[in-house]
């Protein structure tokens, strides 16, 4: 009875430390800076930067705030983000892919 007994104690403990593993993903959010050289609300955002125009692909939810933080109505947005202003992007890489999750334009004076 002894030789049966410890495996299945051995057995239980061991799904017992399985189901405590917790798996933990990272996400790395790198930001670029240059000047908006084509855009399309929705579609199309390509930045000038300094190693030539970059591509990048819209997020489930991007932000728009100026360099002091302050969030953009979606007016705003309408007016502000255009060709020729410049911009940080920041954003997370998927595949091949830039993927916006935040855009800073200047601050109004």
């Amino acid at each position: 009875m002894k030789k049966i007994l410890i495996p299945m104690v051995a057995l239980f403990a061991s799904a017992a430390f399985a189901a405590d593993v917790v798996e933990k993903t990272t996400t790395k959010t790198t930001t670029s800076t240059g000047t908006i050289s084509d855009y399309a609300p929705g579609k199309t955002f390509i930045v000038k930067e300094t190693a030539g125009p970059t591509t990048y692909r819209y997020g489930k939810a991007v932000t728009y705030v100026t360099k002091k933080g302050k969030t953009l109505t979606e007016d705003q947005v309408k007016t502000r983000i255009k060709v020729g202003i410049p911009v940080s992007v920041h954003y997370m890489t998927e595949g091949d892919a830039r993927v916006i999750s935040r855009v800073e334009v200047e601050d109004d004076d």
